[in-house]
């Protein structure tokens, strides 16, 4: 009986999480190390991010040994520089392949991540959560403000160097089952990034003259985005402190009469920050607004009352005195 070709070298102990655990998992994730702000996320820490996607993710393993892959950003400049530093040599201190490296355009593109494409100018902070606070005494809320991340599309190339066909194959597969869903995801600093596939170029060296070796190219473009701690901003929001009050029960004060049917009220309508609209429904009967003309205004009436304010951050507060029919 013929044995199969895939056998598990283990078996999980622990399921998966999903759904509301898995959420959870992932705000650990993000808010490791006691921070309620998401982590900075800059050109280098995609850099790296990369660099670990191709070391971990592509991985190639032929005839029992892994393919050495250069860890850093390989361009023109330092090729020559770090081959002297690299631990896959030969006694001739020459690089021997095969090998892989990543190389990167220098230039950086306005990325096309869905997610973060579509922006509101002027890069202003919005609302990212609400946190209370203690400082012995009182407590309180402070309001984390971050921008919106900027989206970045950045180009690498990864490129195998071997001269058997044999790792050459085998690289191939590792990526084209990597990417069968067409995209690969990236955790870096807590954040997911989609890496996308791009073209596969061949620049091998056959010539009889000269050594033959096969080089391939393949081209990945990494939907990113940039968010700098920098642009964070903290702000308190609401304080609440407790008073203590003493009574002396000796001391009596007459009470002021109260007048149970009054002529008229009093209605503040109160527009806090960001809002402008508010409806009111009346329970009673009355001649509305003294100070706007008399408008009368029955019960189980509801008026609505929209304004047009000259600063959002501020807030905004209405009175009109109503005489009770």
């Amino acid at each position: 009986m013929a044995l199969p070709k895939k056998i598990k070298p283990y078996l999980p102990l622990t399921e998966p999480k999903t759904l509301l655990p898995r959420r959870y998992e992932l705000l650990e994730k993000i808010n490791k190390d006691g921070t309620y702000l998401p982590k900075s996320l800059l050109h280098a820490d995609l850099d790296r991010g990369f660099l670990d996607f191709v070391r971990d993710e592509l991985k190639t393993v032929v005839t029992g040994k892994i393919i050495p892959t250069v860890d850093i950003i390989i361009t023109t400049q330092n090729w020559s520089q770090f081959t002297e530093t690299w631990d896959f040599q030969n006694l001739d201190k020459n690089v021997d392949p095969p090998l892989i490296t990543t190389v990167r355009n220098p230039e950086v593109k306005f990325g096309t991540n869905p997610a973060v494409m579509y922006n509101i100018p002027n890069r202003r902070l919005y609302f990212y959560a609400q946190v209370p606070t203690w400082d012995g005494q009182r407590h309180g809320m402070d309001i984390y403000k971050i921008p919106q991340p900027v989206p970045v599309d950045i180009t690498y190339s990864v490129k195998i160097i071997c001269n058997r066909m044999r790792e050459l194959n085998a690289f191939n597969k590792v990526v084209l089952e990597k990417f069968a869903s067409k995209q690969a995801y990236q955790v870096i600093k807590g954040h997911y990034i989609p890496i996308v596939m791009g073209n596969i170029t061949d620049e091998s060296e056959l010539t009889i003259e000269k050594r033959k070796y096969y080089i391939q190219t393949y081209e990945f473009t990494m939907l990113g985005f940039l968010i700098d701690e920098d642009e964070f901003e903290v702000s308190p929001a609401i304080n609440r402190l407790l008073q203590v009050v003493e009574l002396d029960k000796g001391v009596s004060r007459k009470q002021k009469k109260i007048n149970n049917n009054p002529a008229s009220t009093n209605l503040d309508v109160l527009f806090v920050v960001g809002n402008s609209l508010i409806s009111q429904r009346f329970d009673y009967t009355v001649n509305f607004g003294e100070n706007v003309g008399i408008i009368q205004v029955n019960t189980g009436d509801v008026i609505k009352i929209e304004i047009t304010k000259n600063d959002d951050s501020l807030e905004s507060k209405i009175q009109f005195n109503n005489l009770l029919l």
